[in-house]
C-alpha cells in the first residue's frame, strides 16, 4: 500500500504542478482578496477532490464512465458554471474602479465560506476529476486493500500535494502583493482568470470522455 501511495504521489504531483483551473482560481483569490480567501478557495478545491476520490472508490464515478447521459449532464452543468463565473470575472475586471487603501475593507469577500464553496463547486462540477480517479484507482489498488480505503488514501495524498502547491502560490503572491495589488494588475488578473475559466468551460462542454 505504501508503494502504491508513493507511486500515485509522483503521478498526481506532476499533474498538480501543471498550471490549470485550480491554480488560476487560487492565484486570483490571493491577489484580489487576500490570504484567508485564497486558502479557503484552496481548501474548497481539496474538499471537492476528496469527495471525488471517495465517490470513485464507492463506485459512483464508475457510473459516469458507463452512462453517457450521466456524464453529459454533469459536464454541461460544470461547463455552464465555469463560463458564468468566468464572464462575471471578466466583467469585474473591465469595470473595476480604483480602490483606495481606506476602502480596502469594502473589497473583502462577504465570507470565507463563499470562497470555500466556490472552490468546492468548481471541482465537483468537473467530471474529469472523477474520471481521473476511476482511471487511477485500479492501477494503484494493492491486493487485499479495500477499494474505499484506497480511494480515500489517494484523495488525501492528492489533497496534501495540492495544498503544498497552493501554499507556495499564495506565499509568492503575498510577497509580491504590493505590485500585484495595483489596480491595473488586478483588472488584468480578473480578465485573464475570467478568460481561463470561460476557456475551460467551453473545452469541457465540447469535450468527450
Amino acid at each position: 500500500m505504501v508503494h502504491a501511495l508513493l507511486s500515485f504521489a509522483v503521478v498526481a504531483g506532476l499533474l498538480t504542478l501543471v498550471p490549470g483551473l485550480d491554480t488560476a482560481l487560487v492565484l486570483r483569490a490571493a491577489v484580489s482578496r487576500g490570504r484567508r480567501y485564497a486558502f479557503a478557495t484552496a481548501i474548497g478545491i481539496g474538499s471537492g477532490t476528496l469527495v471525488w476520490g471517495v465517490a470513485a472508490a464507492a463506485g459512483v464515478s464508475v457510473l459516469l464512465t458507463a452512462s453517457e447521459l450521466a456524464y453529459t449532464v454533469l459536464r454541461i452543468a460544470g461547463a455552464t458554471y465555469l463560463v458564468w463565473m468566468g464572464l462575471v470575472m471578466i466583467r469585474d475586471g473591465l469595470h473595476r474602479r480604483k480602490v483606495n487603501p481606506a476602502d480596502a475593507v469594502s473589497d473583502s469577500p462577504p465570507s470565507v465560506f463563499g470562497a470555500w464553496a466556490r472552490g468546492r463547486g468548481t471541482n465537483l462540477l468537473n467530471p474529469k476529476v472523477g474520471v481521473f480517479y476511476v482511471a487511477m484507482l485500479p492501477q494503484f489498488l494493492p491486493d487485499g486493500v479495500p477499494p474505499l480505503l484506497m480511494g480515500c488514501a489517494l484523495a488525501v495524498v492528492h489533497n496534501i500535494e495540492g495544498m503544498l502547491w497552493f501554499t507556495a502560490i499564495i506565499t509568492v503572491a503575498e510577497l509580491a502583493r504590493t505590485w500585484l495589488s495595483r489596480d491595473s494588475v488586478r483588472r488584468a488578473m480578473d480578465a485573464v482568470t475570467g478568460v481561463v475559466l470561460v476557456g475551460f468551460g467551453v473545452k469541457l462542454a465540447s469535450g468527450h470522455r
